[in-house]
């Protein structure tokens, strides 16, 4: 006991509040809340024209704010597998969104962020949204969470869908492995939602816990629950995200008033960009170039906060570019929990939050999507594209109250190059003024595509898993 205290004068003395908090307390709590296809431009410490995200703003103040975060694809099955696993989503067999008639889901062999924690004595619990296979292998609760609430997929797939009313069954409510229910509608889902989160820390206070929030809004359709309706007087999408923040407040409060605020680190950021077909019923870029389903920057780039009391630095705002794959391996960095034994592709970004590191800047990161297509790459400041096909609204009509506009299709024939520090928005290609630089990236390019496989020239790739499969 002696000792300890000598120990803890020291820390004091030193000023390191990482290591004081780190010494004087059981392993810490986390708790990542992953929202559903909220842009960039939704919440106001990205843009000043958003008033109704308090919460958010308030975290941002107080913690960490990437400006530069990334998902590895811009859509709902691939980026979550990437944010449990620390893979790209194509190594481990899970790109794109899989449906009710998938007979995939993620390999229960991956190693998940609960069940690393769960190798350290943490409880576990998933509420909200799966999406990463409903047969009862896949499930979150063969996955390493002890309990499950939530819909096994997105909101849209039920038989009240605007494009496809007869393909989908009625949309399944699970308590862990068993449907208790269908959804007739969804208004209460991020009430809810957070409600089960609030009670589960109150639950487990007295022990390191793992909590992952998986909001299905503001993903289509649109509902909120009649304490938030009308509620920002800026229509039903500015309704929903200001729910969805006032659910962040619900967490916040909920870990202060059990006493673990400066034991409990909270995450929130988003799966991938707005949904821009939807138009009145989509979120915003600010300004970034497209949207989800594209591995343009208002595709895969989303907000991202990271809060800890006492321990995190307060107001930091990091421009390196860092991906959700990055997410597991810091977890496993600051809990002393082991890496998966299979090879995983992000980094701990640990020593980057809390100021011990400069940077981390210097790994490429890469960009698939539309199955086993290479599309982009980012390497420090430079964004690189290869051929391909992606979905735009410029120049097309937007849905409007719940209907999809029609996207144009547009063939990108040649690479192109932007320097994102100059250029965040994408207008400018200066590829043919870096040469040398093209040369450099493409080598990186096709050590990944030889590595975890892609469709040009037919490659199969070395170190790519499959999905989980039905028997």
């Amino acid at each position: 006991m002696k000792y300890k205290l000598i120990v803890i004068v020291f820390l004091l003395l030193m000023g390191n509040k990482t290591l004081l908090a780190q010494s004087t307390h059981r392993s810490p709590n986390i708790i990542i809340v992953f929202i559903d296809d909220m842009g960039f431009g939704d919440v106001g410490f990205n843009n000043p024209a958003i008033n109704y995200t308090p919460n958010l703003d308030f975290l941002a103040s107080k913690g960490v704010h990437l400006t530069n975060f990334y998902v590895s694809q811009a859509v709902c099955t691939a980026s979550r597998s990437s944010l449990l696993t620390g893979c790209y989503a194509n190594r481990i067999g899970m790109g794109g969104a899989i449906d009710h008639k998938s007979v995939i889901g993620l390999n229960p062999e991956e190693t998940t962020i609960a069940e690393m924690l769960k190798t350290k004595g943490y409880a576990t619990a998933a509420f909200g949204k799966w999406h990463l296979g409903f047969q009862p292998g896949f499930l979150p609760t063969k996955q390493g969470f002890d309990q499950f609430y939530g819909i096994p997929y997105s909101g849209d797939m039920w038989p009240k869908h605007p494009e496809n009313p007869n393909y989908y069954p009625p949309l399944p409510l699970y308590e862990n492995e068993k449907i208790i229910d269908t959804v007739e509608e969804q208004s209460w889902f991020t009430s809810t939602f957070t409600q089960k989160a609030t009670n589960y820390i109150t639950n487990h206070k007295d022990q390191p816990f793992f909590l992952y929030l998986a909001h299905p809004l503001p993903h289509v359709p649109l509902f909120v629950s009649e304490k938030f309706k009308g509620s920002t007087g800026k229509g039903l999408y500015a309704d929903v995200i200001h729910e969805i923040d006032a659910s962040i407040g619900s967490i916040l409060q909920s870990i202060r008033a059990n006493g673990i605020e400066e034991n409990t680190l909270l995450i929130v950021t988003s799966d991938n960009g707005p949904w821009l077909s939807y138009g009145n019923h989509s979120g915003v870029t600010a300004g970034l170039r497209e949207g989800k389903g594209t591995s343009w920057e208002g595709g895969v780039r989303t907000p991202f906060v990271a809060y800890w009391k006492s321990v995190l630095p307060e107001g930091k705002k990091l421009n390196d570019p860092i991906m959700s794959i990055d997410i597991l391996p810091t977890l496993a960095n600051l809990t002393g929990a082991s890496l998966p034994t299979k090879k995983i592709d992000g980094i701990s970004i640990w020593e980057r939050f809390n100021g011990s590191k400069k940077s981390v800047t210097e790994r490429p990161l890469f960009f698939y999507y539309n199955k086993n297509d290479l599309e982009a790459m980012r390497w420090k400041q430079w964004k690189l594209y290869f051929p391909h096909s992606y979905r735009t609204m410029e120049g097309q009509a937007p849905g409007a109250d719940g209907q999809p506009g029609k996207y144009r299709m547009v063939k990108m024939e040649g690479i192109e190059l932007y320097d994102l520090s100059k250029d965040p928005f994408e207008k400018k290609n200066v590829i043919a003024s870096n040469k040398k630089l093209l040369k450099k990236m493409v080598v990186m390019a096709a050590a990944i595509r030889a590595e975890i496989g892609d469709n040009l020239q037919n490659i199969t790739g070395t170190e790519n898993r499959p999905s989980g499969k039905l028997n």
